[in-house]
Parts: structure tokens; C-alpha cells; sequence
């Protein structure tokens, strides 16, 4: 049988074969591109060892064979001399953001207006298609799943570079605090960045550390499609001296530990918001959204985020709740079944009943 398209489903094929293509292609070019060396101010090799240039004059260099003591001496000139101590350091400017440098994350602008910010959340697919299309439906930002989903972060990658600039930005719920996650997070692109079940202030500092740049954090510098022309490389400013200043970091307070710490963990300088989990803060406790106890909780985290002047986050429900101004709202598939139902209406769900075979009704 002969299938006949119609020109706008032609089309639409076209484009989402499109969206993929260039997806990945933003990635395997973010690939081979990350696979240099991480050297940046002297010789840069290639992956296959080809020399592009090598630096041929190293006027601060040890003496060849020698020990230089730099440890304990420093060179003419230097910031800092005596012995090194990491403790006193003191932090050169070569990474500041310009003065008066503009933020260029749509999301860390609202939340600096203290609007109302939404995130769609992409739970389970690792479809650019299915991800590009929620990133523009028009929230602000795509919760994309990393604790409970157990896709990849090269799926997380592609879905990202196949629509960089949608009108969401990328954003993802990682699965723990640690340097792997967060390093993978932000050197694919993300500029909203969710930390789970936040339990004390020393877990809060550890994912402020991972998500920043040095002097606030302790992010390693090596590279990543977020640093591409594609994602943010030609940002005023430059990434790297920028997204400090940019990324929004959403610390979660889903224990009894993190609630009892949760106003010393809204003020660790470069946490954005607190989001108080109205899940895990049932699960961890015992008791049920209306119960006192339930309650109790929900506005110790509410405290702590108005007395630490920080943003407070939940879940859509409570998109009128007082104070709470950022939210985590539905799936993929959540938001595909109300799109089925605001186009059809009535007719939803009004398939034919057959008395037989796998669609007759089960009794």
C-alpha cells in the first residue's frame, strides 16, 4: 500500500528529522572538541596528536634540571609570596566578569524580580523530538530527570544540543551531590541546576562547589558543548567568566536533617532558592500533606528562604501559596495527555466498544 503524506506532515517529519540531525551534530562536534587538551594558554595538541603550536619562550620557567623552591619563594612580581598557603591565597582577576556585565540567563532574571518561574519536566524520554518540544511549550525552564530516570548523560547531551536556544532553558535535577554529576550537568549546558535531598549545610556548600567556577567554587575548568557557539561560548562576557553569575542553583530540603539546617543552607552564597519537597518531606516524616507535622515543615523551609532573602520552590500545586515563586511542573506524558484533552474535549476518550477481542471491555 502506497502512503501519501500531506505537505505539513511532510513538513513536520522534516523538521523533527532536522531538530536530531543538528543535535547531534552539536554533540559529536562537542565531542571531538573536548577531547583536546585542556591547556588553554600554551600549546594546544589535537586528538591525534598533531601540534597546533607550541610556546618556545617560558621566562618564568624552573631552571632545567633544577628545584626552583617555588613552593616556598615566589617569582619577582607575583600576588602572592612567602611560602603557598591556600588558605590566604589571593585571587587573581583574569576570570572576572566585566564590570557591570549584564545577566544573560532569562531565569536567574526572573528569579532576581522575584516573577513566578515554571519548569517542565522531562522524566523518562531521551528523545530530542519529545524534549524540544517541551522546551518550547512555554515554560522557563526543562527539569530534565537525573535522580530517578536511569538514562545517560550523552541522551541528556544530544536532547540539549538539538534545541540550545528554546525558549526553556536546559535545566536538570541531578542524582546526588558530587562533582561528576554536577561536572557533566553544567559542562553540557545547564543554566538551572537541582540538587536533591539536601541534608546538611556542609552537603548544600559541596553542591555550590561542583556547580561553581573558583573563587566561589570548585569547579574544574576543561571544557564541554556549554562552551561551544552553539550553547553559550559567545555570551557577553565569555562563559567562563560569566555563569557564576548566571546558572540558578536550587538546593532541595527533603529530610529532617535539612529542615532543621535549611535556613543556614538558603544562605550559602550562590544558592538561588531552596525548594521544599513535598514528596520526600511526607516520606521522610510520616505524615501527609494537611497534617500539622506536614505542614510544620513546609514552612520551616519557607522561613528560611524569606529570611535569607533566597527564592521558594514546590511543586505546581502550590503555584498559589504564599511566597512560593518557582515550581517543578508536570511530565512529558502529564503534559501530552492535557494537550489530548484541551484539543478534544468531549470526545476524549470516547473510543469504540467492541463486545470482543482485546478492546471488548473486561469484566
Amino acid at each position: 500500500m502506497k502512503r501519501r503524506f500531506t505537505p505539513l506532515a511532510l513538513t513536520a517529519a522534516l523538521g523533527i528529522a532536522a531538530t536530531a540531525a543538528l543535535g547531534a551534530l552539536i554533540f559529536q562536534a562537542w565531542g571531538q572538541q573536548s577531547q583536546t587538551t585542556e591547556d588553554t594558554f600554551g600549546g594546544r595538541t589535537s586528538q591525534g596528536g598533531t601540534t597546533a603550536h607550541y610556546a618556545t619562550n617560558f621566562p618564568l620557567a624552573a631552571p632545567a634540571g633544577q628545584d626552583s623552591d617555588a613552593i616556598d619563594k615566589a617569582p619577582p612580581g607575583a600576588v602572592n609570596q612567602g611560602a603557598l598557603d591556600e588558605k590566604s591565597w589571593q585571587y587573581g582577576h583574569a576570570f572576572d566578569a566585566p564590570p557591570n556585565a549584564k545577566i544573560w540567563n532569562p531565569v536567574m532574571i526572573k528569579m532576581m524580580k522575584g516573577e513566578k518561574v515554571t519548569g517542565g519536566t522531562v522524566f523518562s524520554s531521551d528523545s530530542p523530538e519529545t524534549y524540544c518540544a517541551m522546551a518550547n511549550a512555554g515554560y522557563d525552564f526543562i527539569w530534565t530527570e537525573m535522580q530517578h530516570d536511569p538514562r545517560g548523560w550523552q541522551d541528556v547531551g544530544n536532547m540539549w544540543a538539538a534545541c540550545p536556544h528554546a525558549k526553556a532553558v536546559p535545566g536538570v535535577r541531578v542524582a546526588y551531590t558530587n562533582e561528576r554529576e554536577e561536572q557533566h550537568a553544567m559542562d553540557l549546558g545547564a543554566l538551572v541546576l537541582v540538587v536533591p535531598t539536601v541534608r546538611s549545610v556542609e552537603e548544600g556548600v559541596e553542591a555550590r562547589n561542583w556547580a561553581m567556577f573558583p573563587p566561589l567554587g570548585a569547579r574544574s575548568l576543561g571544557g564541554g558543548q556549554a562552551f561551544s557557539p552553539a550553547f553559550w561560548g559567545n555570551v557577553p562576557g565569555g562563559y567562563r567568566n560569566t555563569i557564576n553569575q548566571n546558572v540558578v542553583l536550587i538546593e532541595m530540603i527533603e529530610t529532617l536533617g535539612g529542615a532543621m539546617q535549611a535556613k543556614q543552607i538558603a544562605a550559602i552564597p550562590g544558592v538561588t532558592a531552596v525548594f521544599a519537597a513535598s514528596g520526600d518531606l511526607g516520606n521522610f516524616s510520616g505524615f501527609k500533606r494537611g497534617d500539622p507535622d506536614y505542614e510544620r515543615l513546609i514552612n520551616i523551609v519557607h522561613d528560611a528562604a524569606i529570611d535569607e532573602h533566597k527564592r521558594l520552590c514546590g511543586p505546581i500545586a502550590w503555584l498559589n501559596r504564599p511566597d512560593f515563586t518557582c515550581f517543578q511542573a508536570g511530565s512529558e506524558t502529564s503534559a501530552i495527555d492535557r494537550g489530548v484533552a484541551d484539543e478534544l474535549g468531549p470526545l476524549k476518550d470516547t473510543q469504540g466498544k467492541p463486545e470482543v477481542g482485546p478492546y471488548a471491555e473486561k469484566h
